[in-house]
Parts: C-alpha cells; sequence; structure tokens
C-alpha cells in the first residue's frame, strides 16, 4: 500500500520551526489599537441594535470601517503565510457574554462562512471541561480537561478567542505539518508513503446518512505541491474497533508513531499561552494543534472556557476529493462541519 513514488522536502512560507518563531511574537503577534477596538465595538452595537439571531451576522451586519482591511491582510496570512495569527488585547472582561459572541462571530464573519462543528449544528463553539468521560469512544477530548493530540479539525480555518483561562496549563501548541512531512523524508523516507494511504479515523457517533462511522481521508495529501494533513491519533486508533475499516500494518502505525513524535519535538512546535481577550486564527489544511492538559479553578465563573469558530475561507486550495465524506461538499467557500440527520444551524451563547 501506500503513495508509491520519491518524496521530495516542501520548501515555502508553511514549512516554519516552533522554535525559531518562538523568538519572534512580532511575526505572528498582533496587537488591537483603541482605534481598532472601537470600530469592533461600533460594528458590534450595531448588529445587536438590528435584534435579530447571532447566525444571520455578516459583513453587512456587521459594518466594520478599518479593521477590515486589517482582516483582509489576515486572510492573506493565513492562506498563503505562516497560516496563523494571535490578535491580543480584546477588553474582553467588560463585555457581556452576548457581546463576546457578537464580537468574534462578527470578525469571523469577515474573513469567511462559519461552519457547524457538531452533529447539533453549534456555529460557535464552547470549549471547556465538561466532566466528559475521555475514555467514552463517542467524548470529543476538548470537553475534557486532559492533554489533546495534535490534530486537526474540520474546516478551513479555526478561530478561538479567550474568555478565561485555565490556572494552570492548558496551553496552546501549534505545529506545521509541512515541516513535520520535511523531517519524515530525511528520517525515513521509506514510511512516508503510508501516511498518503486511505486510513479510517473515527466519526465518533456523528455520522450523516449514508455514510460509514469512520472517513477514509489519508492523513497526507499532496496535489500541486500543496500539503494537505488530516489528522487525529485518538480516533485512527478508536476507528479499529469497526471490522470492515483498514486495518493498521506495522509500517502504518511506525508511520503514524514518528509523525506523532515529530509533532510533539519542542524544535518544532510553537507553544503559547492564550489570555483573555486573545484570539487565534489558524489554517487548518497545512498546521495540527494541541493543548497541553490543564487544572481549572474551583470557582464557576473563572472555569477555563474559549470560544471556537469552524470557518470555510473564499479564494482557498482545492482539496482532495476524499474530503467529501467529511465535508460533503468540497467547494470553495463552501464547506466544512459536521452535518447529519438531526443537524440545526444554532449559535449558542452558554
Amino acid at each position: 500500500m501506500g503513495n508509491k513514488g520519491v518524496m521530495k522536502k516542501i520548501f515555502d512560507n508553511r514549512a516554519w520551526l516552533g522554535s525559531e518563531l518562538q523568538k519572534k511574537p512580532d511575526l505572528w503577534e498582533s496587537h488591537l489599537s483603541l482605534k481598532f477596538i472601537s470600530d469592533i465595538e461600533q460594528a458590534a452595537n450595531y448588529f445587536l441594535s438590528l435584534d435579530i439571531d447571532l447566525s444571520e451576522i455578516n459583513r453587512d451586519s456587521f459594518p466594520l470601517k478599518v479593521f477590515d482591511g486589517y482582516l483582509s491582510e489576515l486572510a492573506l496570512k493565513l492562506l498563503d503565510g505562516i497560516g496563523f495569527e494571535v490578535i491580543k488585547g480584546l477588553p474582553v472582561k467588560r463585555y457581556s457574554p452576548e457581546m463576546i459572541a457578537t464580537i468574534f462571530f462578527g470578525i469571523g464573519a469577515h474573513l469567511g462562512d462559519a461552519r457547524s462543528q457538531n452533529a447539533d449544528g453549534h456555529l460557535l463553539g464552547h470549549v471547556r471541561d465538561i466532566g466528559a468521560n475521555s475514555n467514552d469512544q463517542n467524548t470529543r477530548i476538548y470537553q475534557t480537561a486532559q492533554r489533546q493530540t495534535f490534530h486537526t479539525d474540520s474546516a478551513d480555518v479555526v478561530g478561538l478567542i479567550c474568555i478565561n483561562d485555565a490556572k494552570k496549563g492548558g496551553d496552546s501548541l501549534l505545529v506545521s505539518a509541512v515541516t513535520i512531512f520535511n523531517h519524515m523524508v530525511e528520517l525515513r523516507p521509506d514510511l512516508v508513503e503510508y501516511l498518503f494511504d486511505p486510513i479510517a479515523t473515527d466519526r465518533r457517533g456523528e455520522v450523516p446518512p449514508g455514510e460509514l462511522p469512520y472517513l477514509t481521508i489519508p492523513p497526507l495529501s499532496l496535489e500541486d505541491n500543496l500539503l494537505t494533513v488530516f489528522y487525529q491519533r485518538q480516533y485512527i486508533d478508536s476507528a479499529q474497533r469497526f471490522d470492515d475499516a483498514m486495518k493498521l500494518s506495522k509500517r502504518h502505525v511506525e508511520a503514524l508513531d514518528l509523525f506523532d513524535t515529530l509533532a510533539n519535538d519542542p524544535a518544532l512546535h510553537l507553544s503559547m499561552r492564550l489570555r483573555p481577550g486573545d484570539m487565534q486564527f489558524v489554517y487548518n489544511h497545512a498546521f495540527l494543534h494541541d493543548r497541553t492538559g490543564f487544572v481549572d479553578w474551583a470557582e464557576p465563573n473563572k472555569k477555563r472556557h474559549l470560544l471556537r469558530l469552524w470557518l470555510s475561507m473564499p479564494n482557498d486550495r482545492k482539496l482532495p476529493e476524499s474530503f467529501k465524506q467529511r465535508y460533503g461538499s468540497i467547494e470553495v467557500g463552501n464547506r466544512g462541519g459536521i452535518i447529519t440527520q438531526k443537524t440545526k444551524l444554532q449559535v449558542p451563547l452558554i
């Protein structure tokens, strides 16, 4: 099995080393000016004055006058640059939950189209520990306090805004799939091809009508010299419970283990702590993200809480046909998200 042929290293803006970017935060951090904050607040207040559902927010109903120029540059950075940005300085402590959600959803609307993040149709996700059983094969790991593993989500861009951070831990980690690929080509070129096989990934119970309970999207795909990653090792491992899923060979496991080892190498990945008011946007098709385990506050109003967006971006790359299993459509600007028979699109504020 495998995508036979000689694999060559890829050199582009996405092939960064986390240890190098760690020393250069000016390349990936920005700080909101008072002018930008004022612009964001006026747009949010205008939308709230319309008294319409948050799911109807768009560029016109969240009218930015100066910050939209920044977001246009951000979109280019996400799609063709180093692939991520952290925007600091939004004064979330003075906003209501509705105001925070409106601001974040409105900013997202200027970047792309919000997509459903689960079978319930949540366009705005709440990332927090709800005490879910991490041993349950239908549990989404972000609903626990445990360490995640490096993975991708089901959208073009993933956005987060921090409302409260944890008492200890909960750091955000990012790594370039291109950098991992390049290291594997150098270290074990014989293993790289196995990551291009249709390895099964568990849907964790979120199964669209007529589909299998698992996906067969290869962890890596290469087209027009663009490397696309689709990866969640825990879900790959749990998909082995299905009798008709492709069984992992010893070589597949070796390749996956090396991929994980490289992702976890501090020389390759970047670590950051998102503080209240920080927004992070990450390009999902070229980078993996992770979160360290955390200890939360005892007080309910202080517990770690982030909001999440999955965005479909205009002018993005084409995706392989296999992604239709997850996205339904792979039409640029209208793809991504999780849709099942019971899905009803909604924007939960709590």
